[in-house]
């Protein structure tokens, strides 16, 4: 199960990236078109985009935490909150691009959520596995 989430997630970060960089370079598409055509779909896409990532990431990555000051941090939530982070604080750069602090909001929020529900999913396996 482990590999087959993992290309899921792989793929899923691909499109992504190519999301990302069809935005940075100014093109326009069917799936920007769809998103502005849906109340705040912008927001929402932010939101599910980096969280469905976020949780594709800590499953493929075993629910594997860090600890930090008493608290364990999934690695897949630092990654996907290092790059999330990056990718906006780069649109502040970029002239097809503007830099948004609700965006920024609705990527952590979705990383947040689907962390809560990988921590969810993770006690659900165990408990499984040790029944």
């Amino acid at each position: 199960m482990s590999r087959a989430v993992s290309l899921i997630t792989l793929s899923y970060g691909l499109f992504i990236g190519w999301v990302i960089y069809m935005a940075n370079t100014g093109q326009s598409s069917l799936l920007f078109q769809l998103v502005s055509a849906i109340p705040y779909g912008d927001k929402l896409g932010h939101l599910f985009l980096f969280g469905f990532l976020t949780l594709g990431l800590n499953v493929a990555l075993n629910f594997k935490v860090l600890n930090f000051k008493q608290r364990k941090i999934y690695y897949g939530t630092i990654i996907v909150g290092m790059f999330v982070l990056s990718e906006e604080l780069s649109q502040y750069f970029l002239p097809s691009r503007t830099f948004d602090v609700i965006d920024l909001c609705a990527d952590i929020t979705g990383i947040l959520v689907f962390s809560i529900i990988s921590y969810i999913l993770s006690r659900r396996i165990s408990f499984k596995i040790a029944s």
